[in-house]
């Protein structure tokens, strides 16, 4: 009897065997599954090239999870982030695609909790009195209420994706201070870069606590902060949605990189 016809079966079990051996299961050997959840930040708004049959998600080419996949060709991949998003619309409409066979999880959200855009366009619009007022009540919320609504999502992909490494992504610093720049004030810039700082310590905290990684996109994004001269960010721009978010060079020059550094 010829044995070559029995060493490709062979060869397979003793892989798998020696595989087990060290814990990778043959499925994450062959590339991880990936699903990609999130806000805007991870959609890609702001970098152009948007995905016709996600609608008003918005998701790019552009954005890092693609990035990241097209790069990385991982043997399963979902992309559900979605601009606007919430933690209450990650929880209801984003974690379809997770299950046991899920080995990587990205996820920026709590931004649109806090009310980011509101922030924005109240300190865009209003005094600085009132700018500060409305980033009082934001910073507040972060705080005392946002680290409960993180714990319920991550507790959510933590049940439905017990075996995934899960990434949690940050919000840049948007301006560079002690700049000439015209717009906002310098104590409007300061303030929200401050609320920025603080969502990003809530995020990293309760990522801690759920035994994730975080990824920190500041460091990234110094130097390319709004009145910078060499901003990853659009100021008010058209369309308007894309404003106050990652261009193109944002998404594969701040957050790629933060983000693959933590797989």
């Amino acid at each position: 009897m010829r044995l070559s016809r029995f060493m490709p079966a062979a060869s397979a079990l003793l892989l798998t065997a020696a595989l087990a051996v060290f814990g990778v299961s043959p499925a994450h050997a062959a590339g991880p599954v990936y699903a990609a959840l999130g806000d805007s930040y991870s959609a890609g708004v702001g970098s152009g090239s948007y995905d016709s049959s996600s609608g008003t998600c918005y998701r790019s080419s552009k954005a890092y999870p693609a990035l990241w996949a097209a790069a990385h060709n991982p043997s399963g991949y979902s992309f559900t982030a979605c601009s606007g998003a919430t933690t209450t619309d990650v929880i209801n409409s984003q974690l379809g695609p997770l299950s046991t066979a899920t080995t990587l999880v990205s996820i920026s959200i709590g931004g649109n909790d806090a009310g980011f855009s509101d922030v924005i366009s109240t300190c865009v619009l209003d005094s600085d009195s009132t700018c500060l007022a409305r980033i009082a009540t934001a910073t507040d919320y972060a705080t005392n209420t946002l680290p409960g609504r993180l714990d319920a999502v991550y507790d959510a992909i933590s049940a439905k994706a017990p075996n995934a490494h899960v990434v949690v992504i940050g919000y840049p610093r948007f301006y560079k201070l002690g700049t000439i720049c015209i717009g906002l004030s310098e104590t409007k810039r300061a303030a929200i870069n401050d609320a920025a700082d603080l969502l990003d310590t809530v995020l990293a905290k309760r990522a801690a606590d759920h035994g994730y990684a975080f990824g920190d996109v500041r460091t990234t994004f110094t130097g390319h902060e709004l009145c910078s001269g060499s901003a990853w960010l659009h100021s008010l721009t058209l369309p308007s949605y894309e404003s106050y978010h990652p261009t193109a060079s944002g998404q594969s020059g701040g957050y790629l990189p933060v983000f693959s550094a933590a797989v």
